[in-house]
């Protein structure tokens, strides 16, 4: 069976990449760009905020052992959705909110997530996540694949 993708972006590239490695069922995760006007975009490019694309995660997933739900839940835990374009000390557009759907149901299913968060009383705040359509996806450098794991940070 062909795995299932989403792309998320919800801060620095990395912490997200750790989140979502850990869930069974997720079959590959990549860190990449996505969401910008700028083709084969570089992480020094992306971070003068002037390429219009998010630091985010590929997430491949088998749907018969994890559901879409469950992936919803881990990235709205894994970030303020509610800070524009920021997450903790990271500032700049690249660190904005966003799902980016491949399917309508997808769609669909993170549109209702994004309400059951805001009116769960969780965030005080609106929820600034932005839900698109996905577009091109750019992997990034190869020194940001599997970071922590790389760098001995768990």
């Amino acid at each position: 069976m062909m795995a299932n993708k989403i792309i998320f972006g919800a801060g620095c590239f990395w912490g997200v990449e750790a989140a979502f490695r850990s869930i069974e069922g997720v079959t590959g995760v990549t860190c990449g760009y996505s969401g910008g006007h700028t083709g084969n975009p570089t992480y020094t490019a992306v971070c003068t905020n002037t390429t219009g694309h998010i630091e985010v995660v590929l997430v491949e997933y088998d749907p018969a052992e994890v559901a879409f739900g469950t992936l919803l839940d881990n990235f709205w835990n894994c970030h303020n959705p509610t800070t524009q374009d920021r997450q903790g000390p990271d500032i700049g557009t690249q660190y904005r909110s966003a799902i980016f759907f491949f399917t309508p149901e997808q769609e669909i299913a993170a549109i209702e997530s994004k309400h059951r968060l805001q009116n769960s009383g969780r965030w005080r705040d609106p929820v600034v996540t932005k839900i698109l359509p996905a577009g091109q996806f750019y992997v990034a450098e190869e020194y940001h694949q599997n970071y922590f794991s790389k760098h001995g940070i768990h």
